[in-house]
């Protein structure tokens, strides 16, 4: 869609923007009025304000709104049923027995968090951490100390996989309204996700669980009857293959450009296509919600299954309605040419493109509390400077992908689901979360960033 051919004075642009921002931080703040409807309003709104002719206003929401679902759809509800299947299986707690086992006992912390980071691959952050709560406080109450050396480094896992890795719906998005290479961002993700977690959320977790020593949670002592027989718990081997399974395809489409593109092979070659089709995020997400049916088929029936695959949809309906509306208000900035006004502005003032996404996303994470929202609205924001900036290569894009997914990680607080989340299930007091759960956010998302900035300074 192209901008509006009378575009008016930048200042007017720049001004429309600044009250677009304000009011979706009053109507989901203030007012409690849904991010979806919030979103849709904003959009619709702006692009009025903007002076974009009638005809064009509803096309250009509905078209921001259904590409970002065509992206993002697929891959969280095929993630959705992968992660509720290995859920309801057991999956987490082998993952966690065996590699507590492997690790020792000293080292259960960091057993668990390698866990949360594998589990963390298809669940989402909130369902990975309530999986994970019974099996975290039944390690702390066989090993001693305070729950949060154990929760701290399995949240924090969960919270890297989340927003830095797809096929989480953030990153997804950010891909999509910048043009990142998906594969790319999937590798550069996990590079970035294991020291940010090791140094933000293990080595944090245990200075945390040294310095407050929280009692154990009433709601998890009762742990066995998560999975009363464990000869029905899958082994492993099998859990890990599922989860690893996406990645290698995933790896395999990616490994097979660089070669094309090294002129090492012919990527016009049929067999080199199929290949690296069979490796696209949806298609190696979908075989692997196959093989996870067809391992589990045999125990608990294709119709329990079914019912599972039905349940794990229900609850990302709203994060996918969110994130397409912050396509659809990225597609309105895109078309009224707000983005280009942004664009001269941050120009003008010499910041470096990764630095304003991160300042722009901390803005809108800190105001208004959700990541989601944070990230998709910064990318929309983002992506028409991204588009006129010259020389940005494609891991120059993965970087202000997760350059934007650390600003919305930082500095959660009273307005962040997340938060009370964390402070109802591990029963802290607001302090004592925000001394622990918000400044452990902050140093993964500063973390985060400051390693990108660094490579993408070096590289």
């Amino acid at each position: 869609m192209e901008s509006i051919a009378h575009s008016p004075d930048p200042t007017y642009l720049l001004l429309i923007a600044a009250c677009a921002i304000a009011a979706l931080l009053v109507l989901i703040m203030k007012l409690k009025v849904h991010a979806f409807a919030s979103l849709t309003l904003v959009s619709f709104g702006t692009a009025l304000a903007t002076g974009m002719p009638s005809e064009q206003v509803v096309p250009t929401m509905m078209s921001g709104f259904g590409g970002t679902l065509a992206s993002v759809a697929l891959l969280v509800g095929l993630g959705a049923m992968i992660g509720k299947i290995l859920e309801v299986t057991g999956g987490a707690k082998v993952l966690a027995d065996t590699l507590i086992g492997r690790f020792g006992e000293h080292r259960a912390p960091l057993a668990l968090g390698v866990a949360s980071l594998m589990f963390g691959f298809p669940i989402f952050f909130d369902a990975g951490l309530i999986v994970m709560m019974p099996i975290l406080f039944s390690v702390a109450k066989r090993f001693g100390g305070s729950p949060l050396k154990y929760a701290l480094p399995a949240a924090g896992a969960f919270a890297v996989m989340h927003a830095f890795v797809p096929p989480h719906p953030g990153p997804v998005a950010a891909s999509d309204l910048l043009g990142a290479d998906l594969g790319l961002l999937l590798i550069v993700g996990i590079l970035v996700a294991i020291p940010t977690w090791y140094f933000g959320a293990y080595l944090f977790g245990l200075y945390a669980g040294n310095k407050f020593n929280i009692p154990l949670s009433k709601a998890f002592l009762n742990t066995e009857v998560m999975f009363k027989d464990k000869t029905d718990l899958p082994k492993f081997s099998t859990v890990l293959l599922i989860l690893l399974l996406p990645v290698l395809l995933i790896f395999m489409d990616t490994g097979l450009n660089t070669l094309t593109v090294a002129g090492i092979i012919d990527g016009q070659q049929p067999v080199i296509e199929f290949l690296r089709m069979l490796g696209k995020t949806p298609i190696a997400l979908l075989i692997t919600l196959l093989v996870c049916l067809s391992v589990f088929a045999g125990k608990y029936g294709m119709g329990k299954l079914e019912k599972l695959c039905t349940d794990a949809l229900a609850p990302i309906c709203a994060v996918i309605l969110v994130t397409g509306a912050g396509g659809m208000f990225g597609g309105v900035l895109r078309s009224s040419g707000i983005g280009q006004a942004l664009a001269d502005v941050l120009a003008d003032t010499g910041m470096p493109v990764i630095l304003a996404a991160f300042v722009i996303s901390t803005c809108l994470r800190v105001a208004q509390g959700s990541a989601t929202v944070a990230l998709t609205t910064t990318a929309a924001l983002m992506a028409p400077i991204v588009s006129q900036t010259v020389g940005l290569t494609e891991l120059d894009l993965c970087f202000i992908v997760i350059a934007i997914a650390g600003g919305a990680t930082v500095l959660s607080h009273f307005n962040d689901s997340g938060f009370w989340l964390v402070s109802r299930l591990l029963e802290m007091d607001e302090k004592t979360t925000l001394k622990t759960w918000t400044v452990m956010e902050t140093l993964l998302g500063t973390i985060a960033f400051a390693i990108v900035a660094l490579l993408s300074f070096i590289l």
